[in-house]
């Protein structure tokens, strides 16, 4: 029996997609390999929104190399959002690569396993024209499950590679995602996570089409569905319409996970961001205000070109004044074929490891100001499995998306909700006692 090994790099949507590659080899008869030398399909996943990501990638590749120099029978995929940027020169480059799969190859990966098995190697970056149909797939389901409800882009931030590797903005049909939830709800799945690269213009390219607040709702009808998060939204267009939603159906979890980038007006235009920070502030003040306890992460770019020591200020203002739960940050780096690649990237690399340093040092008083607020507090945590290194031990997450690990003196399964009292909130995870 033939084995495959996906190495997934990337967002969220890389790992669903990874899914959905699994699915297609277990529908061929495949068994997954827990380690990368038993693979006779090795496949590497991968992303390109950083230079970082995109170069662990030929790290990857170069581990696949060494398994087939043993072992000359084994195949190579190369997928996702560096393929689909790349395509043919990959094959140049890498001659051990079997196959180049780009973000909708995935709809064809059979007959690009059938080629590969009969000796061919082959690229394909083609994008789909129609809507977005994604079939209801076999899959290992979890306590919290994500579906994907869109793909693509339409904003063009000026340093951002979506658009190209991942297309256009097109929307599930409602239908197809509810039965989607469904399915995961009925295999034990307690906790759904909408995904998109903005769910905020969910149904904009269906006729017909509710809104994303309306499916929201929709999703929250499903039986055994308890809480729904979903990412990522863009500040430009996130709605009130959306925050009542928040607010109002007890089966949304108080966790909002809203991009920034950066805190100066200068330099949110030159990222085409479509707002000022004014306007972002306001939007997330009000959010604050009308759901108690709610959690707010954020992404931030630090030396992005033009960005001066004052433009830099006003992000290590803007994350004071917010103070959030959580921040994603990296240094800039230019994406080919972006409209950022022809601005002059004219921040020293020394001054933006400096600055990235400074703002990383104040959100970590934040945080741990943040988790200080948990100490003997009981919240509700979602199972999400045991501790393998420790007995009675278990670890979940509460509505605001905080990891919890946390000692029980009976059995749990995955997909339980149970009460813990917190009696040492760390930095990155809150720990404490079942009660």
């Amino acid at each position: 029996m033939r084995k495959y090994f996906i190495h997934t790099m990337g967002c969220a949507m890389n790992e669903y997609d990874s899914l959905r590659i699994a699915s297609t080899f277990e529908k061929l008869g495949f068994v997954a390999a827990e380690e990368m030398e038993d693979g006779d399909y090795l496949i590497i996943n991968t992303c390109s929104v950083r230079e970082k990501p995109q170069n662990k990638a030929g790290s990857a590749i170069g581990r696949f190399r060494k398994i087939k120099k043993e072992r000359p029978e084994v195949k190579i995929g190369f997928c996702g959002c560096v393929a689909q940027q790349e395509g043919e020169k990959l094959l140049k480059q890498f001659t051990y690569i079997d196959f180049v799969m780009g973000t909708d190859g995935l709809f064809r990966l059979e007959d690009i396993i059938a080629h590969v098995d009969s000796g061919k190697r082959l690229c394909d970056r083609d994008v789909n024209e129609g809507g977005l149909e994604i079939d209801i797939f076999k899959r290992p389901v979890t306590a919290s499950s994500t579906v994907t409800i869109m793909k693509g882009c339409d904003n063009f931030c000026s340093y951002c590679i979506v658009p190209y590797v991942r297309g256009r903005e097109k929307s599930r049909s409602e239908i197809e995602i509810l039965d989607e939830v469904k399915y995961l709800a009925e295999n034990g799945a307690r906790e759904i996570i909408l995904l998109g690269q903005n769910v905020n213009s969910y149904g904009t390219t269906i006729d017909k089409s509710i809104t994303f607040p309306e499916l929201l709702n929709r999703v929250s009808e499903v039986d055994g569905v308890e809480r729904i998060r979903f990412i990522t939204s863009h500040p430009k267009d996130f709605s009130d319409d959306l925050l009542a939603v928040m607010r109002d159906n007890d089966k949304m979890c108080e966790y909002l996970h809203l991009p920034l980038q950066a805190g100066g007006d200068y330099v949110l235009k030159r990222m085409n961001r479509k707002y000022t920070y004014e306007q972002y502030r306001e939007k997330v003040l009000k959010a604050k205000d009308m759901i108690p306890n709610l959690a707010l992460s954020s992404d931030f770019i630090v030396g992005f070109p033009g960005e001066t020591d004052a433009d830099f200020e006003a992000t290590l203002i803007a994350i004071e004044e917010i103070r959030y739960d959580m921040i994603y940050a990296f240094n800039y780096s230019v994406r080919p074929g972006t409209k950022a690649e022809n601005f002059e990237d004219d921040v020293p690399l020394e001054v933006k490891k400096m600055r990235l340093s400074r703002l990383l040092d104040i959100q970590k008083e934040i945080l741990i100001e943040s988790s200080e607020k948990y100490q003997d507090q009981v919240i509700e945590i979602l199972v999400e499995g045991a501790a393998k290194k420790y007995e009675n031990q278990y670890s979940g997450r509460n509505r605001q998306n905080r990891v919890v690990n946390f000692i029980s003196d009976t059995i749990l399964s995955s997909g339980e909700f149970v009460n813990v009292k917190i009696t040492e909130p760390k930095q990155n995870s809150l720990f404490g006692i079942k009660i």
